[in-house]
């Protein structure tokens, strides 16, 4: 019994802090090319930041999301500030017990990147992009609810 308990806290305690780590990106062509790289892959790829009041509310749509359909990657990306991953990302995603991919995006050439996400992005957010056989999908809104997201999302793979 005391080994398991052992055993139990040492597997708590590592995954807790493999989910803390995530990866930071100063370019988006970057993260393109290291995480949203499987082409067989479907992703749903969500832009937000701790200090955006409506990507906080639908944070857990997204971890919700990614728990129960195993058909797509969740992938959400942080667009933090840098000089706060330690001091705020990263307690914020152990309070909120995030499981999702989380990545650090800090490319601050919004020009450059934001149409390669979409043509139309005016840069707000949260903001979704879901990529399937390497079409994009784009939605720059709040999801209200799980059903919401789960709908949206499944209108386009199914």
């Amino acid at each position: 019994m005391r080994y398991f308990v052992v055993l139990a806290f040492v597997f708590l305690f590592s995954s807790q802090i493999q989910a803390q780590k995530i990866a930071v990106f100063d370019h988006y062509s970057d993260l393109e090319k290291v995480v949203l790289n499987d082409e067989n892959a479907t992703y749903v790829v969500n832009f937000w930041a701790t200090w955006c009041a409506p990507c906080v509310k639908e944070l857990p749509h997204f971890e919700q999301l990614n728990s129960e359909n195993k058909k797509i990657k969740v992938v959400l990306v942080s667009l933090d500030f840098k000089n706060q991953y330690e001091a705020k990302l990263l307690p914020f995603l152990k309070k909120k017990a995030v499981k999702s991919e989380v990545v650090l995006l800090t490319d601050k050439d919004y020009n450059s990147w934001l149409p390669a996400v979409d043509k139309d992005w005016s840069g707000s957010i949260p903001a979704t992009l879901i990529i399937k056989n390497g079409k994009k999908f784009f939605v720059e809104k709040m999801f209200a609810s799980y059903e919401e997201l789960d709908q949206y999302v499944n209108s386009i793979i199914n």
